[in-house]
């Protein structure tokens, strides 16, 4: 049985993999209640952005935390078409849960549907990330510990999304998104202790590649993207400022008639 390290670099990875965890949420909320104020193209828009800033929060958090994860006996590599997929479901299923959310009239059945979407996907991209490892060796999971880590990250969603349908200051959005990154951290390190690994020495070269080689650039210019739409976010007016924006412009426009 090899012996699991999931902090390597000892507080680095946990520690950053919350942050970007933490960063994806409160994007990710922001934007939902942004598409909630808006209609037409502008709420589709602004529901796809916050499908992209969540999914791509959380696919961040799993593999900067996975920086830190190794196995004594074997090294580590990754299958890249996995890898890519599990970003890809990620970003599909909350893209669901977030337009189920963001379109649906049923508040409450749209509130269990787009947690339920948003969990499972949480869990797919995790799974599925954990199913792109290669190792000299077999990968097992302690079931009980899988079907927890599920129910987490569930209850996390729906209470992100709970949170974007009732919440609206930036102050509340910003305290929901460090309970969202908390609740989906402890999601992955759930699902991480639920591993075992049966090492099987080789000298025979693995396939894939190398986090530092695949996952690390990745994950860097995606955390850009979530730092660069912030900055979008936080300069696009919201709907209260372009109201009060367009009805200070009418006694001018109607002063100029005159």
């Amino acid at each position: 049985m090899g012996h699991l390290d999931h902090a390597a670099f000892g507080w680095l990875t946990p520690v950053l993999s919350y942050v970007m965890a933490c960063i994806g949420a409160a994007l990710g909320l922001r934007c939902t209640v942004r598409a909630l104020a808006a209609s037409g193209r502008a709420r589709r828009n602004w529901l796809i952005t916050a499908a992209s800033a969540i999914g791509t929060g959380i696919w961040t958090m799993h593999f900067v935390a996975m920086l830190g994860f190794g196995v004594s006996g074997t090294e580590i590599r990754y299958d890249v078409p996995l890898t890519v997929l599990s970003l890809l479901v990620a970003m599909l299923f909350v893209g669901a849960g977030v337009f189920v959310v963001g379109y649906g009239r049923d508040r409450r059945r749209a509130l269990f549907a787009g947690g339920m979407a948003t969990g499972l996907g949480v869990a797919s991209m995790h799974y599925l990330g954990m199913a792109a490892v290669r190792l000299h060796g077999e990968v097992r999971y302690e079931p009980l510990l899988v079907a927890l880590s599920v129910v987490i990250a569930v209850v996390a969603a729906t209470a992100a999304l709970w949170a974007a349908l009732n919440i609206t200051s930036p102050l509340a959005v910003a305290a929901a998104s460090l309970v969202m990154g908390g609740a989906v951290s402890s999601m992955h390190y759930t699902g991480m202790f639920a591993v075992t690994v049966r090492v099987d020495p080789s000298s025979a070269a693995l396939p894939g590649a190398t986090a530092m080689q695949f996952v690390f650039p990745l994950a860097v210019g995606l955390g850009s993207y979530l730092f660069l739409t912030s900055a979008f976010v936080a300069l696009s007016p919201t709907a209260v400022e372009r109201a009060a924006s367009a009805s200070a412009q009418r006694p001018v426009e109607s002063a100029t008639a005159h």
